[in-house]
């Protein structure tokens, strides 16, 4: 019988009534679980270290993943909790990692630097094989160590291009290696964990040359198949004036310590494999 006069009640009811009764209804129900949510943040928050932003704002905000975290604000945590190494991050200048470094209360660990190719070959080395099948250079390292006659050879495929999202890796095609290209690149590091040859290597971001070869065969074996690469013939040795370069198993090793860029090593290499930049 009570439900009967409630229907009836609720069916005689003017029209705005029958809105703004549920509406009424809808915002005390609204207001009630905002009033749950807000205690419960206040109630159960996790305190945060005021570091974390301090240090997340000087991170580069690349979010390249070239850290090891999913991007920078998550690199910013491990930092203030000591879970990670301030220089495992490549993307961040070094003026803002001194300012990292103090904001963490830690001495800096790292000095800038640039990625580049430590390969002169492409080309001019010779190819075991005519490749045919997927364009990746993990993929050809699976046949037989590459392509390229050198072990350490760059076989141009583009694995490196493929990891990089600012295309600062690109192959030349002119000379058929990968370079880098330093106005794009964010210094990630994604670049260089692809390469299966390990090409990719950072030197000093104030270096004016660099030696683009890897490879530890003798002379000889060297030149038998690429024009390109060191030949170990000390010839840069001979002729710098400040004892900054010395063969090291067969290959030219540069310390830059010593190194003042007179770039006189690379006018003089006969392989034209120590680059000027």
């Amino acid at each position: 019988m009570n439900c009967t006069i409630y229907l009836l009640a609720v069916v005689n009811m003017p029209l705005y009534a029958k809105i703004l009764i549920p509406a009424g209804i809808l915002f005390v129900l609204g207001a009630i679980f905002a009033a749950v949510l807000s205690f419960l943040s206040k109630r159960f928050t996790v305190e945060q270290d005021p570091r974390v932003e301090e240090v997340n704002n000087l991170l580069s905000g690349a979010n390249c993943g070239g850290c090891g975290y999913a991007g920078c604000a998550a690199f910013a945590i491990a930092l203030v909790d000591g879970k990670a190494d301030l220089g495992s991050c490549s993307a961040t200048s070094k003026e803002n990692k001194d300012k990292i470094a103090e904001v963490l209360g830690t001495v800096n660990c790292c000095e800038d630097f640039i990625y580049v190719v430590a390969c002169n070959g492409g080309n001019s080395c010779s190819d075991k094989y005519t490749y045919q099948g997927y364009g990746d250079c993990r993929s050809m390292e699976l046949l037989a160590s590459g392509s390229k006659a050198c072990p350490v050879g760059c076989m141009g495929m583009g694995s490196c291009v493929d990891a990089c999202a600012r295309h600062a890796a690109v192959v030349n095609n002119k000379t058929g290696h990968a370079d880098i290209v330093q106005e794009k690149c964010v210094k990630c590091g994604l670049c260089a964990k692809a390469c299966p040859k390990g090409l990719i290597v950072k030197i000093p971001s104030d270096a004016k040359v660099y030696v683009a070869c890897k490879s530890h065969e003798k002379g000889k074996d060297v030149r038998a198949v690429c024009k390109g690469g060191c030949i170990a013939c000390s010839i840069c040795v001979k002729n710098c004036p400040h004892g900054a370069i010395s063969i090291i198993d067969n290959l030219a090793v540069i310390d830059y310590s010593k190194c003042t860029g007179c770039s006189i090593c690379a006018e003089k290499c006969p392989s034209k494999c120590i680059i000027k930049r």
